[in-house]
């Protein structure tokens, strides 16, 4: 079932936040059937550094392509500003209907962006300009690609003007910043106003302040952004620590899967069966 299906059947789509190919088969795994690559994990995990739109388009591209075509799952992209001005997201989109994503994320922040993670100051692009790229992403995303417009305002009043003017646009879900609103009737506001579903990262106060059902009275969309990234970094830095410390394997703080489940996980027998196939058939 594609995205947009799965959006007209469902009243929200609970996503897992992924950040290359092997944490987006854990998610399938896991029960997942779609994902989202987010700027800041995938930063973190190629580049080693933070989400400051150091991200190369052919980069994200590559990464989004990887994990469509080896997980099997719908794929969101965050494709940042749209690398540019209408004509870098006219190519941007198009780049990543192509390598397999189901929807696009494109935010509104003056280029090069910084992360509202990290930042409490976000400088966001006119109006205009931001429906402008929400247009051109729209014309290039074709039938099947979704495009989720993200706005970075601050302040409420603005976020609202913004969510509307981009619906208005094209946009067919919109995704505030965590910081924006800091309860349901905020969110419950500007999904009434902007006329769309909202897509929404389940961060900071959304963790603990906001229950699944009013989630899905507000969400298309629902994305545990950072859950991949922060259970992988704190259990891997916690055991490197410890072989550091004790350099002992045979009682490691955190527990591991076996090696005998990670090649299951990961296809071995599989990929043997696979190769197998075209030996089977000599002699026949």
């Amino acid at each position: 079932m594609s995205l947009r299906q799965s959006l007209e059947k469902s009243k929200t789509v609970w996503v897992a936040g992924v950040y290359d190919a092997l944490s987006a088969v854990i998610a399938r795994e896991a029960g997942f059937d779609t994902v989202m690559t987010g700027g800041f994990g995938v930063t973190a995990s190629l580049l080693g550094m933070p989400d400051m739109e150091l991200l190369t388009l052919t980069e994200n591209v590559g990464i989004v392509s990887r994990v469509a075509r080896l997980s099997g799952l719908s794929v969101i992209a965050d494709i940042d500003t749209g690398y540019g001005n209408t004509a870098n997201v006219l190519r941007a989109v198009t780049d990543f209907r192509q390598a397999g994503a189901a929807a696009v994320i494109i935010e509104d922040q003056v280029s090069p962006k910084s992360c509202p993670a990290y930042t409490d100051e976000t400088a966001v692009i006119p109006v205009e300009e931001a429906c402008a790229k929400i247009r051109a992403a729209r014309h290039a995303a074709g039938e099947d690609v979704i495009v989720i417009a993200r706005t970075d305002a601050v302040e409420p009043a603005d976020a609202i003007v913004r969510a509307q003017a981009y619906a208005a646009a094209g946009a067919e879900l919109i995704q505030p910043i965590n910081k924006t609103f800091n309860d349901f009737e905020g969110l419950k506001e500007l999904r009434n106003a902007c006329g769309v579903p909202l897509s929404v990262q389940i961060l900071g106060w959304m963790e603990k302040g906001l229950t699944s059902a009013q989630i899905e009275d507000i969400a298309g969309i629902a994305t545990f952004s950072f859950t991949s990234l922060l259970t992988t970094s704190h259990a891997l830095m916690t055991n490197m620590r410890a072989l550091v410390r004790d350099r002992d394997i045979s009682n490691l703080p955190a527990p591991t899967m076996s090696l005998a489940e990670f090649k299951e996980l990961i296809g071995f027998d599989r990929m043997k069966n696979d190769q197998q196939q075209f030996y089977d058939v000599v002699g026949q």
